[in-house]
Protein backbone atom coordinates (compact mmCIF):
# COMPACT_ATOMS: atom_id res chain seq x y z
CA UNK A 1 0.00 0.00 0.00
CA UNK A 2 1.38 3.40 -0.94
CA UNK A 3 1.57 6.27 1.53
CA UNK A 4 -1.15 8.92 0.98
CA UNK A 5 1.37 11.67 1.80
CA UNK A 6 4.56 10.54 0.04
CA UNK A 7 2.47 8.83 -2.66
CA UNK A 8 5.38 6.82 -4.01
CA UNK A 9 6.72 5.32 -0.81
CA UNK A 10 5.26 1.92 0.02
CA UNK A 11 4.37 1.55 3.68
CA UNK A 12 5.58 -1.31 5.80
CA UNK A 13 3.13 -3.48 7.73
CA UNK A 14 3.74 -4.11 11.41
CA UNK A 15 1.62 -6.42 13.49
CA UNK A 16 1.04 -5.19 17.00
CA UNK A 17 -0.96 -7.57 19.17
CA UNK A 18 -3.40 -8.58 16.38
CA UNK A 19 -3.51 -5.04 14.95
CA UNK A 20 -1.84 -4.45 11.60
CA UNK A 21 -0.35 -0.98 11.40
CA UNK A 22 0.77 0.42 8.06
CA UNK A 23 3.72 2.73 8.65
CA UNK A 24 5.53 5.05 6.26
CA UNK A 25 9.25 5.11 6.96
CA UNK A 26 9.59 8.38 5.00
CA UNK A 27 7.03 10.69 6.66
CA UNK A 28 6.35 8.48 9.72
CA UNK A 29 2.60 8.49 9.09
CA UNK A 30 0.36 5.67 10.26
CA UNK A 31 -2.61 4.07 8.51
CA UNK A 32 -5.12 2.09 10.57
CA UNK A 33 -7.73 0.08 8.69
CA UNK A 34 -11.34 0.43 9.86
CA UNK A 35 -11.75 -0.97 13.36
CA UNK A 36 -8.05 -1.06 14.20
CA UNK A 37 -8.14 2.08 16.37
CA UNK A 38 -10.88 0.42 18.39
CA UNK A 39 -8.71 -2.68 18.78
CA UNK A 40 -5.80 -0.54 20.00
CA UNK A 41 -8.00 1.29 22.49
CA UNK A 42 -9.52 -1.97 23.72
CA UNK A 43 -12.04 -1.71 26.52
CA UNK A 44 -10.53 1.47 27.91
CA UNK A 45 -12.87 3.73 29.85
CA UNK A 46 -12.72 6.70 27.47
CA UNK A 47 -12.56 4.80 24.17
CA UNK A 48 -16.24 5.12 23.31
CA UNK A 49 -16.38 8.84 24.08
CA UNK A 50 -13.24 9.47 22.02
CA UNK A 51 -14.64 7.58 19.04
CA UNK A 52 -17.92 9.50 19.33
CA UNK A 53 -16.01 12.79 19.38
CA UNK A 54 -15.04 12.50 15.69
CA UNK A 55 -16.54 15.41 13.79
CA UNK A 56 -15.97 16.68 10.28
CA UNK A 57 -13.74 19.72 10.16
CA UNK A 58 -13.77 22.68 7.85
CA UNK A 59 -10.19 23.39 6.89
CA UNK A 60 -8.12 24.59 3.98
CA UNK A 61 -5.69 21.71 4.50
CA UNK A 62 -5.30 19.66 1.33
CA UNK A 63 -7.36 16.47 1.31
CA UNK A 64 -5.42 13.26 0.92
CA UNK A 65 -6.51 10.18 -0.95
CA UNK A 66 -7.41 6.98 0.86
CA UNK A 67 -4.70 4.39 0.12
CA UNK A 68 -7.42 1.77 -0.43
CA UNK A 69 -10.16 3.39 -2.56
CA UNK A 70 -8.10 6.40 -3.74
CA UNK A 71 -10.96 8.82 -2.99
CA UNK A 72 -10.36 12.03 -1.07
CA UNK A 73 -10.61 11.54 2.68
CA UNK A 74 -12.50 13.76 5.10
CA UNK A 75 -10.70 15.95 7.62
CA UNK A 76 -11.91 15.02 11.08
CA UNK A 77 -11.40 16.62 14.48
CA UNK A 78 -10.84 14.14 17.30
CA UNK A 79 -11.53 15.23 20.87
CA UNK A 80 -14.38 17.06 22.54
CA UNK A 81 -15.10 20.76 22.33
CA UNK A 82 -13.02 22.82 24.69
CA UNK A 83 -10.50 20.00 24.95
CA UNK A 84 -7.34 19.38 22.99
CA UNK A 85 -8.27 18.33 19.47
CA UNK A 86 -6.33 16.65 16.70
CA UNK A 87 -7.05 16.94 12.97
CA UNK A 88 -6.78 13.58 11.19
CA UNK A 89 -7.90 12.07 7.89
CA UNK A 90 -10.75 9.56 7.67
CA UNK A 91 -11.91 7.67 4.60
CA UNK A 92 -15.55 8.53 3.93
CA UNK A 93 -16.08 4.96 2.76
CA UNK A 94 -14.95 3.61 6.13
CA UNK A 95 -11.67 2.11 4.95
CA UNK A 96 -9.62 3.61 7.76
CA UNK A 97 -7.80 6.51 9.39
CA UNK A 98 -4.59 8.32 8.51
CA UNK A 99 -2.42 9.83 11.25
CA UNK A 100 0.43 12.16 10.33
CA UNK A 101 3.59 11.88 12.43
CA UNK A 102 2.73 12.23 16.12
CA UNK A 103 -1.05 12.46 15.68
CA UNK A 104 -1.82 8.93 16.88
CA UNK A 105 0.23 9.51 20.02
CA UNK A 106 -1.62 12.79 20.61
CA UNK A 107 -4.99 11.06 20.21
CA UNK A 108 -3.95 8.31 22.64
CA UNK A 109 -2.98 10.97 25.19
CA UNK A 110 -6.49 12.46 25.08
CA UNK A 111 -8.06 9.83 27.27
CA UNK A 112 -7.59 7.15 29.84
CA UNK A 113 -6.68 4.43 27.34
CA UNK A 114 -3.53 2.84 28.60
CA UNK A 115 -3.61 2.13 32.34
CA UNK A 116 -1.37 -0.91 32.03
CA UNK A 117 0.97 0.63 29.45
CA UNK A 118 -0.22 -1.86 26.80
CA UNK A 119 -0.41 0.57 23.89
CA UNK A 120 2.84 2.31 24.77
CA UNK A 121 4.56 -1.07 24.84
CA UNK A 122 3.00 -2.10 21.52
CA UNK A 123 4.01 1.07 19.73
CA UNK A 124 7.43 1.07 21.35
CA UNK A 125 10.33 3.17 20.22
CA UNK A 126 9.28 3.10 16.56
CA UNK A 127 6.49 5.63 17.00
CA UNK A 128 7.89 7.61 19.94
CA UNK A 129 9.32 11.06 19.39
CA UNK A 130 12.64 11.97 20.98
CA UNK A 131 10.83 13.92 23.72
CA UNK A 132 8.67 10.86 24.54
CA UNK A 133 11.80 8.69 24.89
CA UNK A 134 13.22 11.07 27.49
CA UNK A 135 10.19 10.67 29.78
Amino acid sequence: MDCPVCKKAAMIVLELDEVEVDYCTECEGIWLDAGELELLLGAAAGAESLLKSFQEAKTDEKKRKCPICLRKMDKVLVGGEGATQELIDRCGHNHGLWFDRGELQNVLKMGDFDDAGRIKTLLGDLFCSESDKEK
